[in-house]
């Protein structure tokens, strides 16, 4: 186990807290007030049975950071009721990994994506995407004439059937990359 301060917690850290489970960060945010002490408010699921819980500390409380593997997976293909399954490149071992673990992530898989699992005794407790992705828009307003220079955004549909805002001289059919964290649009694809 290894000490680390409540603000350099991050989303996918695994934390083993008072009650001696282990717990996965969903989300962290810190406050720090004008006057006052600054928080860190924690939001995590118990590993065990997948309760979630929010705490928060002090930014500068100590926490117990449990020692987990990561390790690069592919993903192979959805399960249904089982699971996603993802298997390591090297020792050619398949893993499930529940609905739960993977949570909102799974609409940004894709056959053959090269992820990161954090496995702890060999369970997987977490996730880790690659940052970015491209996908095709599949549906959005077409394109005004005199609007392509505007700092304004127009929502759109992508393949994976996430709604995102792109700039407005994107039309239906064209390759963007998105930010797997919150689905944000960040360029046009270069191929």
């Amino acid at each position: 186990m290894a000490k680390v301060i409540a603000s350099d917690v991050r989303k996918g850290n695994v934390l083993e807290l008072d009650d001696g489970k282990l717990y996965v960060v969903l989300s962290y945010e810190t406050f720090r007030p004008g006057k006052g002490t600054p928080t860190t408010t924690i939001v995590m699921r118990r590993i065990v049975d997948g309760v979630k819980t929010t705490q928060t500390y002090k930014t500068t409380d100590g926490l117990e950071k449990a020692f987990v593997e990561e390790v690069k997976h592919t993903f192979l293909f959805d399960d249904g009721d089982a699971g996603f399954v993802f298997m390591n490149p090297d020792s050619f071992e398949q893993v499930i990994v529940s609905r739960d673990t993977v949570g909102d992530q799974a609409v940004y898989l894709t056959e053959n994506m090269e992820c990161f699992l954090l496995l702890h005794d060999g369970v997987a407790l977490s996730i880790e995407l690659p940052a970015r992705v491209t996908l095709e828009i599949t549906e959005t307003e077409p394109v005004v004439k005199g609007q392509t220079a505007s700092s304004s955004y127009k929502p759109a549909m992508l393949s994976n059937g996430v709604k995102t805002m792109v700039p407005p001289h994107i039309e239906t059919g064209t390759r963007v990359v998105v930010s797997t964290e919150d689905g944000a649009y960040v360029e046009r694809a270069k191929d």
